[in-house]
């Protein structure tokens, strides 16, 4: 009799779970309709959760996975779509609509290598948009700039009026100290976009590093007019740049102006010493020299040229017993003394 009973109860639980399994592909597919006439109406927040429920029902249904995906993209839920794409790929893993969405989901969330790899198989798909530039974006991001060169130049071909291609191009090759080709790339973007002061700023930089001192200045100038701060860092980059150019008053007037700001900054005050100095203004030579000394008493190259401004002001031999002095401290300074006068 208990035998029986038990196996009456076997049936009983057989039947119920056919029953539930029947009725789960039902209830998804009841969700999910109801869920896509409510993303047709725009109501995003409400179609995301019935496809949630659609998904509850039935986790391995390709187009559950890829609307709910969908719409938490509407919704900004990255993390979440990306989740439910990566688990469409395991269910179908030539998903186009899949594909596309992870490409650009790992691009807004700067994975760059997720990125570059499904774009490529968006790329080999013929599917999506814009993936030369992801992909070159990406390398670019990753540092290896043998591939970005690869696909920045079919992705500026893609989108010719996109500015941020050829900036790209320009920025790789600054990081690869090849300067001269950077700035015909940082023009050309500048061209496409002159609103991106940060741009134009770089740019002034560039050409600051090969000595077209006049050209930083014309493009520094810009920068500022276009939005760019001119925080200390400008200030004294454009000072660098009058005083290369032969502009030394221009230059050294930024300076004081700056070292009012920054008085214990050695770096300004070298530059102002040796400005001054060119500017055969001995006597402010020597007083920078001597702040950096009062910071830095073992400045032994702010000692000797405290000693070339003597000689250069006419007391030979107070400076030569200054110099003497600072030699003896850093023997170096014997080799200084030729670049010294190498420079003059």
């Amino acid at each position: 009799m208990l035998f029986r009973l038990s196996l009456v109860n076997f049936f009983i639980f057989l039947l119920t779970v056919c029953k539930v399994s029947a009725q789960s592909p039902d209830s998804s597919r009841y969700f999910y309709l109801r869920a896509m006439e409510e993303k047709s109406k725009r109501l995003n927040l409400v179609a995301y959760n019935d496809f949630q429920r659609a998904l509850s029902y039935d986790s391995l249904s390709a187009d559950v996975l890829r609307e709910t995906g969908l719409a938490a993209v509407a919704l900004r839920k990255y993390e979440v779509a990306d989740t439910l794409f990566e688990k469409l790929m395991q269910v179908r893993k030539n998903d186009t609509t899949g594909i596309n969405q992870l490409a650009i989901l790992n691009f807004w969330l700067q994975r760059w290598e997720k990125a570059a790899s499904y774009a490529s198989r968006a790329l080999q798909l013929h599917t999506g948009k814009n993936n030369y530039f992801m992909i070159g974006k990406s390398y670019y991001e990753l540092e290896d700039y043998n591939h970005a060169f690869s696909y920045l130049p079919a992705a500026a071909a893609e989108d010719p009026k996109n500015g941020e291609i050829p900036y790209l191009i320009a920025r790789a090759y600054v990081d690869m100290n090849n300067y001269r080709p950077a700035i015909l790339y940082f023009q050309k973007a500048i061209a496409l976009d002159s609103s991106k002061a940060e741009w134009i700023y770089e740019c002034a930089l560039v050409y600051a590093t090969v000595y077209e001192d006049n050209a930083a200045i014309h493009y520094y100038e810009i920068a500022a007019a276009k939005g760019y701060k001119k925080d200390n860092d400008f200030y004294e980059n454009l000072a660098d740049s009058y005083i290369a150019s032969g502009q030394a008053a221009k230059g050294l007037k930024i300076l004081q102006d700056l070292v009012v700001k920054k008085p214990a900054d050695l770096d300004l005050l070298n530059g102002l010493a040796f400005t001054s100095y060119k500017m055969k203004k001995y006597d402010e030579a020597i007083e920078y020299w001597n702040r950096i000394l009062s910071y830095d008493d073992k400045n032994f190259h702010a000692l000797y040229m405290i000693g070339m401004a003597y000689q250069k002001k006419g007391d030979t031999q107070k400076g030569k017993a200054i110099c003497d002095n600072a030699i003896a401290q850093d023997p170096s300074l014997k080799n200084y003394r030729q670049e010294i006068k190498i420079e003059q």
